[in-house]
């Protein structure tokens, strides 16, 4: 009887292992005993690494729905082009998972009859991208609207919107979701739609380099249609001389869906290279139960431009100065010089309402983040680092 019993624990303590301590890795590419994506996606099992070979893989399509994974790519990380296909009509890759970590592939050339296909269209669960290109397709990424859904995108590079007249191709599309975290990235080549538009209840855009460059022609660079909760703080954000839309922050135009909505602004550098002009904050009016909380503090306008011009909140130490020079390295050199009257002039920003206003990291072409070491003299915007007489 106690052999038995014995026997019994045996067994249910195998039963009961962590899922981990069984987790393989699958080995995807030309002469692997994996060769297309798609096999992988069917194969793998919760708690799997997926780790796929450098190369381009066309057509190659897949559904993911394991509740734990990790996806990565190797070396340079391999390029995943449409050609012509998607995964039930949606996407490169549609994630309808648990808790997805994707890390170092490219997504090219996504189309669909819909004119909305994406890189990774993101429908459910928790999903971490990070070091990874969304390049010409007709959103980067697309999610739903699961008010459960967290998406976490850090370090990726988005380019290249296609240009069909008539239709609106984002960058980056989150729905009604519950958080959204952006840092590190690197948003350029819109047409006609925006660089990173959001209705998640919560959003963090975080030291990121959101300029639609010499050639875009996005509409607003960054909107919140529906408001929400957005901490908006040490970006890089710049309208082309050839947008669309002559402003770059929205908030709001579409009403307050949320109870709670409130937009902390602080350390971004905002640039407007429309020579006529533009705004670079609009925040639109809602009903008196739903007016927003804005503070906005120790930004730099560079440019032409309305800021505090009929917005409710706070605004303090938001200097203006003029466009810089074009560089050849990132199309426009928007530090400031080590001798500028404005290193100084602001003072460091404080806690509001629980939200740290003061920048712990800067931008670090062409994607990624460094840490900042907080300067003795403060200066506003993005960049504490200077810029090389």
């Amino acid at each position: 009887m106690l052999r038995r019993t014995h026997r019994g624990l045996l067994v249910l303590s195998a039963l009961l292992a962590p899922a981990a301590a069984m987790a393989a890795e699958l080995r995807v590419g030309p002469n692997e005993p994996i060769q297309r994506i798609a096999e992988a996606a069917r194969l793998a099992q919760d708690g799997d690494t997926v780790s796929i070979q450098p190369g381009t893989y066309r057509g190659d399509v897949a559904l993911w729905t394991q509740n734990r994974l990790t996806i990565r790519g190797l070396g340079d990380g391999p390029v995943l082009e449409a050609a012509g296909q998607s995964i039930e009509g949606k996407a490169i890759w549609v994630i309808r998972g648990g808790d997805i970590q994707i890390n170092n592939i490219t997504f090219r050339g996504a189309r669909v009859p819909h004119l909305n296909g994406a890189g990774i269209r993101f429908e459910r669960g928790r999903l971490s991208i990070t070091n990874s290109r969304f390049i010409d397709n007709e959103n980067g990424i697309l999610t739903s609207n699961d008010p459960s859904a967290r998406l976490f995108v850090e370090n990726c590079q988005f380019d290249n919107a296609p240009r069909h007249p008539g239709a609106l191709h984002h960058l980056l599309y989150v729905g009604q979701i519950d958080r959204f975290t952006l840092r590190g990235s690197r948003l350029q080549g819109g047409y006609n739609a925006h660089l990173v538009k959001t209705r998640a209840r919560s959003n963090h855009i975080e030291y990121n380099w959101i300029v639609d460059g010499p050639d875009g022609e996005a509409s607003y660079e960054l909107e919140f249609p529906e408001g929400g909760l957005a901490t908006v703080i040490g970006n890089t954000i710049g309208q082309s001389a050839n947008t669309s839309n002559t402003t770059l922050i929205s908030y709001g135009a579409e009403g307050y869906r949320s109870d709670e909505n409130r937009l902390a602004l602080s350390h971004n550098t905002l640039v407007n290279e429309r020579p006529t002009g533009g705004i670079f904050l609009r925040i639109w009016p809602g009903k008196t139960e739903t007016t927003p909380v804005v503070i906005a503090r120790n930004n730099l306008l560079v440019g032409l431009g309305a800021f505090a011009l009929g917005n409710p909140g706070e605004f303090i130490d938001n200097p203006s100065t003029i466009l810089p020079a074009a560089s050849s390295e990132h199309a426009i050199d928007i530090r400031l010089a080590p001798d500028t009257l404005l290193r100084g002039h602001i003072s460091a920003a404080p806690t509001w309402r629980d939200i740290p206003l003061q920048p712990t990291h800067e931008f670090r072409h062409p994607a990624g983040t460094v840490a900042l070491e907080p300067p003795q003299r403060w200066a506003p915007g993005a960049w504490q680092t200077p810029r090389p007489r």
